[in-house]
């Protein structure tokens, strides 16, 4: 199972490890990689896994890196079971709804309806919160 980010300060990336932490305590593999480092289509094959980006700008996902790769797995998400998460430093968590609804409307089915936010770098009670994310979506494998 792969959990994909894009992190710019490192909260993002420190909330993949530990979602990747979750996966593996749920008995299930998992691979946790940059966006940098994989293409979209090899998780074409995957029924479920984790996408992360933070809040970047005017509330919206990264987009020289991020927006491209999520374009990409739009055309094959119908179906999959996908866990969205992100940091964020100031706003509402607007382009998390709205990355959550994108994903949805290209049929995939969102871990718990919502994707996770963390306000900055993730405390103890935040990463828990990555690793229980974890172990929801390592039931879905």
């Amino acid at each position: 199972m792969t959990v994909a980010y894009w992190s710019q300060t490192g909260n993002t990336e420190s909330m993949a490890e530990a979602i990747g932490e979750g996966i593996k305590s749920a008995g299930v593999d998992a691979k946790v990689t940059h966006i940098g480092d994989i293409n979209a289509s090899d998780l074409a094959g995957e029924k479920t896994f984790a996408l992360g980006c933070p809040s970047m700008g005017d509330e919206v996902i990264e987009e020289m890196e991020m927006e491209p790769f999520v374009s990409e797995v739009e055309k094959f998400a119908a179906g999959k079971n996908i866990a969205l998460f992100g940091s964020y430093g100031w706003g509402d968590g607007q382009w998390m709804r709205d990355w959550v609804d994108r994903m949805q409307n290209a049929g995939a089915i969102i871990i718990n309806n919502e994707g996770l936010i963390i306000n900055e770098t993730p405390d103890d009670d935040g990463l828990e919160k990555c690793r229980q994310l974890g172990k929801d979506l390592a039931a879905k494998a």
